[in-house]
């Protein structure tokens, strides 16, 4: 059984509402399986029913990344915080709590600058420099992406 074959198979799960499919047909075994209702297949499973007497695939050496630095310095001088990670971006501990940091504020590499809520969980950002706070880029409550600038210093 070829992929263009198997894309059929999904084809015709979706057209016709069908939430589980299983076939065996010459020495090869698969399952296929929707969320239920039709639509796009949850996942794919397939067996082959004979051994293979091939060599182990040797597993790829991963290369340990290093960790993002959340500093670098832009084009037009002095040095961004960014985000080490993708989340909400809030400037305070809480909603009636003062902001971590504002414009003219000078921080340490140990100073809290924001918190940023991945996956319900609370993320204390370190400013990891030193330096005078000169724009705050987040704005509280909203999105920011890994890497976006959170706040500029000089």
């Amino acid at each position: 059984m070829d992929i263009k074959e198997i894309r059929s198979l999904i084809d015709l799960m979706k057209k016709n509402g069908v939430a589980v499919f299983k076939m065996e047909k010459e020495g090869f075994k698969i399952t296929l399986k929707t969320a239920g209702a039709p639509g796009s297949p949850q996942y794919i499973s397939t067996q082959p029913l004979v051994q293979w007497n091939e060599p182990a695939a040797q597993p790829l050496a991963i290369a340990e990344a290093a960790p993002a630095a959340p500093v670098a310095a832009p084009a037009s001088g002095g040095i961004e915080v960014k985000s080490p990670m993708v989340g909400t971006f809030y400037g305070s501990p809480s909603p009636e709590s003062p902001a971590f940091i504002s414009v003219g504020q000078e921080i340490t590499p140990d100073t809290v600058v924001c918190i940023i809520e991945a996956m319900k969980v609370m993320n204390e950002v370190k400013a990891e420099v030193s330096g005078t706070v000169t724009e705050i880029c987040a704005e509280n409550g909203k999105p920011v992406q890994f890497g976006q600038a959170l706040f500029r210093l000089k």
